[in-house]
């Protein structure tokens, strides 16, 4: 249904349709992404939904979708879909089998949210280590802690000197590499293939070595998509192995960490703690467990957070339109294999 047409038709026979309806109001795309694709191809028909409700019937001619959820029986509606710009990174909730086997393109967001998640990060590494969220703790009680943050275990750190490790070497781990080691940190990183650049990363080993590079690791920060091979990549094993004065760091998607297996190894102090942005269920539950441990820096799903993540948006989108109708090839595709 998906394999006759290969051949983008011309703006003017083309049928663009924006829709992405989210809880989170920054995630919705603004008129203004609709206003600039019509500016620039008036003659094409562009089509902005602002929810799900009649998403069935604009999908038939379609031809483009930019968004991030389509499901399995969406798709089969969209006969004349041939691109799908993912609005997000991650495109996990569309590896269905019916879009894997099909000719249709996939493209996401990669790169769109790197700084943002890369100063999230350093902005937590920096608090990790000279335990911030203590200090918050103990003024909320009006206590004036300095004993009891130098006696705590481990002590307050410097980062330059500390080894950092990357578990994803992409858009958002290189963008990190290079705010780190200015700093002085160490930067190491994990890698499907186990190659990166030298320049960011001086040691490098492939994701079946992974358990050999958490030992050394001071902060580990992951950064890798989601996939079945990276599912409860970080569980009670993981745990085990890295340093009593190790913290983690994920970024990248909850289902990376096997969240009770984290809550066991934070309540007997095996790791110094953690910095989960993201979390298996979200909104994070509350009665999760995760929520009352005091060596756990938790924040809601807010490291790509941006006044300019819209503006970044629009210009992959309109670029990647460029390159469509061009037949050249597009940034950001996604190999529908590997699912990233």
């Amino acid at each position: 249904m998906h394999k006759a047409e290969v051949k983008p038709p011309p703006p003017g026979e083309t049928k663009l349709l924006i829709c992405v309806w989210h809880g989170f109001t920054l995630w919705r795309p603004p008129a203004e992404m609709a206003a600039q694709v019509r500016r620039r191809w008036p003659e094409m028909r562009v089509v902005h939904l602002p929810n799900y409700d009649h998403l069935d019937d604009e999908l038939p001619d379609t031809h483009i979708f930019v968004g991030y959820s389509l499901r399995a029986e969406q798709f089969a509606r969209a006969r004349k879909l041939q691109w799908i710009h993912s609005t997000a990174a991650g495109v996990g909730q569309l590896m269905y089998p019916e879009l894997r086997s099909s000719s249709v393109v996939l493209t996401n967001a990669s790169g769109v949210h790197a700084i943002p998640i890369a100063e999230h990060v350093l902005g937590t590494l920096i608090a990790l280590a000279r335990h911030f969220p203590a200090a918050v703790r103990y003024q909320s009680e009006r206590r004036w802690a300095q004993q009891e943050i130098w006696d705590r275990t481990p002590r307050p750190r410097e980062l330059a000197g500390q080894t950092l490790l990357l578990v994803g070497f992409g858009a958002i781990g290189r963008e990190l590499a290079r705010r780190a080691k200015p700093l002085g940190m160490k930067v190491w990183a994990v890698t499907r293939s186990g190659k990166a650049d030298a320049e960011l990363a001086e040691h490098v080993l492939p994701a079946s070595r992974l358990e050999e590079a958490l030992p050394e690791a001071d902060f580990v920060v992951l950064a890798a998509p989601e996939t079945p091979e990276t599912h409860h990549l970080i569980g009670a094993r993981q745990l085990q192995v890295m340093k009593p004065t190790a913290f983690l760091v994920n970024v990248a998607r909850g289902s990376l960490v096997d969240e009770v297996a984290l809550a066991d190894a934070l309540t007997r102090r095996a790791i110094a703690g953690a910095a989960l942005d993201v979390a298996e269920r979200e909104p994070l539950p509350p009665e999760s467990p995760l929520w009352a441990l005091d060596n756990l820096f938790l924040t809601p799903h807010i490291s790509a957070v941006s006044e300019s993540l819209w503006d970044r948006q629009i210009e992959l989108l309109l670029e990647n339109l460029e390159r469509w109708f061009s037949g050249r090839e597009l940034r950001n595709q996604v190999d529908l294999k590997r699912g990233y």
